[in-house]
């Protein structure tokens, strides 16, 4: 339902590991709910890294502009608005989480292990899609959905991972919200519940959004506006 707020700018950030597409339904929803969505883009040219994301996301945020980030792009999103003249409110969406304070990798030691098994001798990773059993992921994606991210589906470097990001002073302060698809993302939660930021739940799988985006939409504008309150 479209209320009567003033609209506002969002600006969808993606993780590089999936194609930006994917994220279309979504923006079309929050239109409908009176926020202005775009979505960022994500794909890596070679010999690009996390620093090109943050520097080409900076940007694209004006007055008044929400980012709301998804999966990895949680890492990358507290940098783009300590870089910025007018800092955004974020929305974390069943998001990875920097530390509240010091440096972190973009995959945590045990899964960059696991990842490095994927890799083939050049150090490309193959397509998201493909790091898991077919099985799996249509119980996240329909299959005739799921052929169609796959075949725009980048392959990141797996050096990608090794970049360290360092956490802004004080980014957890916020202003913050934090919305969970089920528990893959549970403690990043736990995290968000700790240092007072608004939380929301919606049960779906990591890419609810895109076979749910109404409801992914709704739940957005909702914490965008105790964000805004």
């Amino acid at each position: 339902m479209v209320t009567d707020r003033a609209t506002r700018a969002v600006l969808l950030l993606p993780s590089p590991l999936l194609p930006g597409s994917v994220h279309d339904g979504l923006r079309d929803a929050l239109g409908r709910h009176r926020l202005e969505a775009s979505v960022a883009p994500a794909r890596l040219d070679r010999g690009e890294g996390a620093v090109d994301l943050v520097t080409r996301w900076l940007h694209l945020v004006g007055p008044g502009t929400v980012l709301v980030a998804h999966s990895n792009a949680g890492y990358l999103a507290p940098l783009v608005r300590a870089a910025g003249d007018a800092p955004p409110p974020v929305v974390f969406m069943d998001a990875a989480l920097p530390p509240a304070d010091g440096s972190c990798a973009l995959a945590a030691a045990p899964f960059r292990a696991w990842l490095a098994t994927l890799a083939d001798a050049e150090g490309l990773l193959p397509p998201w899609t493909r790091w898991w059993p077919r099985t799996d992921l249509e119980e996240a994606l329909p299959a005739d959905r799921l052929d169609a991210v796959d075949s725009v589906c980048p392959r990141l470097p797996l050096a990608y991972f090794d970049t360290e990001v360092t956490a802004p002073p004080g980014w957890v302060d916020g202003p913050n919200a934090y919305l969970a698809f089920g528990d893959t993302y549970g403690d990043e939660r736990a995290f968000a519940e700790r240092h007072g930021w608004p939380v929301a739940d919606l049960e779906g799988s990591h890419l609810c959004f895109v076979t749910e985006p109404d409801d992914v939409a709704s739940t957005i504008a909702s914490l965008v506006e105790r964000l805004s309150a």
